[in-house]
């Protein structure tokens, strides 16, 4: 039977498990918490299209903080429609306030870490980014590599390996989602908004010309996750093009 290589699965190192310290596990339960309400929101605001859709109302992509009003623009006064989608919009507000809660205990987190500031200086990566990163390296001697990293993360091919075959196929997504996501996302922004030029954006986009911009996400997010690690280790600074690192700076761990 076919087996997958331990190393596809992040699991290249000593094999002994890491346990995370006490700060790093609650960073971790902030960003789920706050993935958690973000995400029922999506799905409430779904909810909300479908019924606008059934009265042949187009809600379009309004901001979110602009989302409750468009909708009650739309309905009007309809009497089918309003009395859906109310309750609806009543829950998203509570929700939107408690996000920004969240997302203001992130900030504050991410201002007061300078090892998430210099992460921050990498186009793309943003507070959750830094933070979701720090929260599941934890500690970057973890890693004898920072190669290592896109494996434990699940950005690297999976195998399939026999006696007699060894199969590459997509990336294992094996590990963490949420930290996983993250350098994926800051891949996607570094890619399609990020007007600064860099040797990484240049290499991903001549990469997403000839292979898709799917695949040239992926590869990129492996990238980022090993600049990150490397830049943590080491105390350098990110590098926008080809020259030399500069001299390494002490970063708080």
């Amino acid at each position: 039977m076919p087996v997958r290589s331990p190393r596809s699965c992040g699991q290249a190192g000593s094999g002994r498990i890491h346990v995370k310290s006490r700060q790093s596990r609650l960073w971790r339960s902030l960003l789920v918490a706050r993935r958690t309400v973000l995400d029922e929101m999506r799905a409430i605001e779904n909810v909300v299209r479908a019924i606008l859709r059934e009265g042949g109302i187009t809600l379009g992509t309004p901001a979110r903080a602009a989302f409750a009003g468009r909708v009650r623009e739309l309905a009007g006064d309809d009497p089918l429609i309003l009395p859906l989608v109310t309750p609806l919009l009543a829950i998203l507000a509570t929700m939107l306030e408690q996000l920004d809660r969240l997302t203001r205990q992130v900030l504050v987190i991410v201002r007061g870490e300078a090892g998430c500031r210099r992460l921050m200086s990498v186009p793309g990566v943003g507070p959750i980014t830094a933070l979701a990163f720090r929260a599941t390296i934890d500690r970057p001697e973890r890693f004898r590599h920072s190669r290592d990293v896109g494996a434990h993360l699940g950005l690297t091919p999976s195998r399939d390996q026999s006696g007699e075959t060894d199969i590459q196929g997509k990336v294992s997504r094996c590990g963490d989602e949420l930290a996983r996501t993250a350098p994926y996302e800051a891949a996607h922004s570094l890619l399609t908004r990020s007007r600064k030029w860099s040797s990484l954006r240049a290499w991903g986009m001549q990469l997403a010309k000839h292979r898709g911009m799917a695949r040239a996400r992926v590869a990129v997010a492996r990238k980022l996750a090993v600049v990150l690690h490397r830049m943590w280790s080491d105390g350098t600074a990110f590098r926008f093009g080809k020259e030399p690192a500069p001299a390494p700076a002490i970063m708080a761990a």
